[in-house]
């Protein structure tokens, strides 16, 4: 179903931020827009002529398209139902990006995948494109949905896109795409890390300028084959890549010879995997013709999402960080790669992922580790095996009031110079609502024992 959308009876499975922008935007074409969701207190504020149902475990009869939120599993029901009807499944973001194709002008789109470093990449490419004078918006997973992007008339738009929204895309051709890195994540969702990978890799279908982490072996696997292929590294960068020299961002991939881009110092927070986010997103800037002086004012322009990598306060010495972003492997060996010794905060949903190539890689860094939340006791064992003589405390209470006993634990472990750091490694959801929930209750833990012992 690749036309306009008028006349069609759409159902609409989830009635979040991404299911309400779906079927605003589907009731505006025309479409008979039905929504679905387990919570039917998620209805209200919608739009008159859309109509609501609780549960559905299949379309109803007559059905054309069935347009789903992220979430939701291609196992579910619903889902499985429609596939058995012969009827069609995208997501949020294939639907955005067939409705754009039948605008006068399409925004250019410029997209951003991986497991780590994809908002702080997509919201650093914003800022350069405001730099450049253009009219760019950064959408999707970071937060506004891709449908409103495309409706609200911008020229281009900064895309963050999860491996579930591309699993529900088909048709996605984007101008210039990035995949900053991969590890593993979303196991328990797609299955197998193979079907991971090859979800992110389906943002480089099309003949768009691809652009590959050259130092990392997936990311750069996934953009073989590719037409236009651009790399980026944090060292010296070879013909057709940016990379570093000396404390310069520097571009050897568009425009003739070397063209400095930025300066080290610019880029924040500061920490090579902040480079490399603003390695990639240059890498998508300059493949849209954005001048080097717009790229180093984009990033001195930058201001980072709240939880990642965010100093709370400096009390005694002590350094605490907030980097409830970090809710996986990899990005939590980022985050503790940037300190010298930590007192680590770190537990909660692993969704399948393994820790002990983290643990192993940071055990040199670690002064102490307060563990919390469901997985907690598969971190302390990998904690057992490679880091036997690193002191650990774990908080057995299961809900967000335990973060005050994971302060005190962690405080009673630092010394002056230490730096602790809530890099959990896992996701957020069976103590918190979400990660910026997490990091809120962190930071408002860590605030009422600096101001009592103050």
């Amino acid at each position: 179903m690749s036309g306009t959308f008028s006349g069609k009876s759409v159902l609409v499975a989830g009635a979040g931020v991404s299911g309400r922008s779906a079927a605003a935007a589907l009731l505006a074409e025309g479409a008979k827009v039905t929504v679905t969701d387990s919570a039917p207190d998620r209805f209200g504020g919608l739009d008159a002529g859309i109509a609501t149902a609780v549960g559905l475990t299949a379309p109803p009869e007559g059905t054309d398209l069935v347009v789903t939120s992220p979430g939701w599993r291609p196992s579910s029901p619903l889902l499985v139902a429609a596939a058995e009807q012969g009827v069609e499944v995208i997501g949020e973001v294939e639907f955005a990006w067939r409705l754009a194709q039948h605008r006068p002008n399409p925004p250019a789109w410029l997209a951003v995948t991986g497991t780590n470093g994809k908002t702080t990449t997509v919201t650093m490419l914003a800022s350069m494109l405001r730099a450049a004078g253009v009219k760019a918006v950064a959408c999707g997973n970071v937060g506004l949905p891709v449908v409103a992007a495309v409706r609200g008339g911008y020229d281009v738009l900064a895309v963050e896109l999860s491996s579930f929204q591309l699993h529900w895309s088909s048709s996605l051709r984007m101008d210039a795409a990035v995949v900053v890195n991969i590890a593993e994540d979303h196991i328990d969702w797609h299955g197998s890390l193979a079907e991971y990978e090859a979800a992110k890799g389906k943002i480089y279908a099309g003949d768009g300028v691809a652009i590959y982490n050259a130092d990392d072996e997936r990311s750069a696997r996934l953009s073989e084959g590719t037409g236009h292929r651009v790399g980026f590294t944090l060292g010296e960068p070879g013909p057709g890549q940016l990379g570093v020299r000396g404390e310069s961002l520097v571009d050897k991939a568009f425009g003739d010879g070397d063209t400095v881009l930025a300066d080290i110092a610019d880029v924040h927070p500061p920490g090579p995997y902040n480079v490399a986010n603003a390695l990639a997103a240059a890498a998508l800037a300059r493949a849209h013709g954005v001048p080097a002086e717009a790229i180093g004012k984009g990033l001195r322009d930058f201001t980072p999402n709240p939880h990642r990598s965010a100093l709370v306060t400096e009390h005694e010495g002590i350094r605490w960080i907030d980097d409830s972003k970090a809710t996986n492997p990899h990005a939590a060996a980022a985050s503790l790669a940037t300190h010298d010794r930590v007192i680590w905060i770190a537990g909660g949903l692993l969704k399948g992922a393994v820790v002990d190539e983290l643990v192993a890689g940071a055990a040199d860094r670690l002064a102490g580790v307060v563990l919390l939340g469901r997985d907690r006791a598969v971190i302390a064992a990998a904690l057992a095996r490679h880091a036997p003589e690193v002191p650990v405390h774990e908080v057995t209470a299961g809900d967000h009031g335990a973060m005050t006993e994971v302060v005190r634990a962690a405080r009673a472990m630092a010394r002056p110079g230490d730096v602790v750091l809530l890099a959990p490694a896992a996701a957020s959801m069976d103590m918190f609502e979400d990660y910026p929930h997490r990091g809120r209750v962190f930071a408002e833990a860590v605030r009422n024992l600096t101001d009592r012992v103050g």
